[in-house]
């Protein structure tokens, strides 16, 4: 192989720390600002994809669920039923009691009381939470609030509400501390 005369470029110092023909040492903390982008950009593209998923659909991102102004008509009420032998048994009604107050037995003096006045009682047990104040009949039916409306007169006390939080039987029934036992004779 042919050698090539040397020249002032060939004398190289022995103390330069060279990497590579023209590369010079790298700088310190490069491997965060590759990182700062990459997240930036990760978090760009999650939040395009959130974006084209909600318009793909039909639903925007930013939507409340409709929140309205309350209108000045009532909402209409079902009438209670207050005789629960008139219930159209296809409607297959159930109603669950559970004690949420610190009373002991509350749920199974409630199921007599109803069993009495002929409810159809399916199940009696302790809530999750002990210390509720107000008793209150769950419905998760709109049909149904007729029924929960009767029982709340047979009761005497409590508050309506529909929710799906009972899917096990279509009327439950969470007593509070304010429900107390009819006096037995």
């Amino acid at each position: 192989m042919a050698k090539n005369p040397t020249d002032q470029f060939d004398d190289i110092p022995a103390d330069l720390a060279r990497v590579g023909a023209h590369r010079a040492p790298a700088k310190g903390g490069r491997g965060w600002i590759t990182f700062a982008w990459a997240a930036l950009f990760t978090g760009v593209f999650v939040l395009a994809g959130i974006f084209g998923l909600s318009w793909l659909n039909g639903q925007s991102f930013f939507d409340d669920g409709g929140s309205a102004l309350p209108s000045s008509t009532p909402t209409p009420e079902a009438d209670p039923v207050t005789d629960p032998t008139t219930i159209d048994p296809a409607r297959a009604i159930t109603i669950t009691i559970l004690n949420g107050s610190p009373t002991v037995d509350s749920e199974s003096a409630a199921g007599a009381e109803l069993t009495a006045l002929g409810w159809p009682i399916g199940a009696l047990a302790l809530a999750s939470d002990r210390d509720i104040d107000t008793t209150v009949v769950y419905y998760s039916n709109p049909l149904d609030e007729d029924i929960a409306r009767g029982l709340v007169l047979a009761l005497g006390i409590g508050e309506i509400r529909e929710s799906t939080a009972f899917l096990g039987a279509p009327v439950t029934i969470v007593l509070g501390s304010d429900y107390v036992p009819a006096a037995t004779p």
